[in-house]
């Protein structure tokens, strides 16, 4: 039952309590003969049983309308409050008509909006002292065994293939031409050495260390995005906008791309690939969206471990993530960061 239903229900029954009282207070001024009085006596040129029943409904209709509609905009003006909480957004000042009980409510708010702004504010300062005091270590770290693992599959597995791939060629140019069933296997194998040679120039060359290095993000995605697009077959679009961001923000966003761009590679089998970076309301929002094969979100995935380190790296910067999959359509991941002002950051 809405709010506007409960009031008017309340005014039907202060009306039939307004009508009991009238017609008490009528009857014993001026008490009743006969019954049939009821329909002699006038009000307004309208018999008393008529009315005055009708009056007290009207009025009770009319207040419990009122009343429910005023309380329905208190309550809504509640919703869009604790709404704009949920998304992390800034709170602007709410008009609740001096009622003393939704003014304590929204005072409440307040303070927990303020305090959760503290905790992004600090949760985003501590991430980006952390990163950056500990990157230089860390990326030297991985890229010395990146360079470690790529040396390694380049002396030994890239080798084999390179010899094996002039052995199969120097077998098939030494082979008189025919269409026998031999020859078009020795050829088939001399292709699949081929693509797997391919394939390790293009593991080796991902191999290499990714990280920002200097860069911003927008610089950063762009170039991940474009030498993607060099060494795959499908189609991937994206539109970036350019704003300043905290160097630690930058690289969670960074890295949750990566794990998301990976996880569609592998998993979704998809032809068409979304990126979105942008800024809108205080809000930085970065949407990947594939039209892959999807997945059931309740189900356990061999991916898991990617996605948990997504929503950890989301919420390390304050942030909030939402994920729509649906099997055979596609999937669409939605990261939103609340973008804090350099004012902001001068109060504390």
């Amino acid at each position: 039952m809405s709010m506007v239903q409960r009031q008017v229900f309340m005014g039907l029954f202060i009306s039939i309590l307004l009508f009991l009282l009238i017609s008490m207070g009528y009857f014993f001024t001026f008490p009743l003969s006969d019954w049939s009085e009821l329909w002699d006596r006038q009000v307004m040129d309208i018999p008393f049983i008529i009315s005055v029943p009708s009056i007290c409904i009207a009025i009770g209709v009319l207040f419990g309308s009122i009343s429910g509609l005023a309380w329905r905009r208190q309550l809504q003006t509640v919703d869009q409050m604790l709404h704009e909480l949920e998304e992390g957004r800034q709170m602007e000042s709410k008009d609740l008509h001096g009622v003393v009980e939704l003014e304590s409510i929204s005072g409440r708010i307040g303070k927990i909006q303020k305090q959760m702004s503290e905790q992004v504010k600090l949760s985003q300062r501590l991430t980006t002292e952390k990163v950056e005091g500990m990157e230089s270590q860390i990326q030297e770290i991985i890229s010395q065994e990146r360079n470690r693992l790529a040396r390694e599959l380049h002396d030994s597995v890239s080798q084999q293939l390179f010899a094996a791939s002039m052995m199969m060629s120097a077998i098939n140019e030494t082979r008189p031409t025919s269409d026998d069933r031999e020859t078009k296997q020795l050829k088939m194998v001399e292709e699949m050495i081929h693509q797997s040679q391919l394939e390790m120039r293009a593991l080796l060359l991902h191999l290499r260390p990714v990280a920002l290095k200097g860069k911003s993000l927008q610089e950063g995605m762009e170039e991940l995005l474009s030498e993607l697009a060099q060494k795959v077959s499908m189609i991937i679009h994206w539109k970036i906008e350019h704003f300043q961001l905290d160097k630690g923000v930058e690289d969670h966003l960074f890295r949750i791309l990566q794990e998301s761009v990976s996880n569609t590679l592998r998993h979704a089998k998809a032809s068409k690939l979304d990126v979105l970076l942008i800024e809108r309301d205080d809000l930085v929002i970065l949407r990947v969206v594939d039209d892959g094969v999807g997945f059931d979100e309740g189900e356990t995935k061999a991916g898991s471990y990617g996605m948990q380190n997504i929503y950890e790296r989301a919420l390390e910067i304050g942030g909030t993530i939402k994920i729509i999959s649906v099997k055979n359509k596609g999937t669409r991941l939605e990261v939103k960061i609340p973008l804090l002002k350099k004012g902001e950051e001068s109060d504390d």
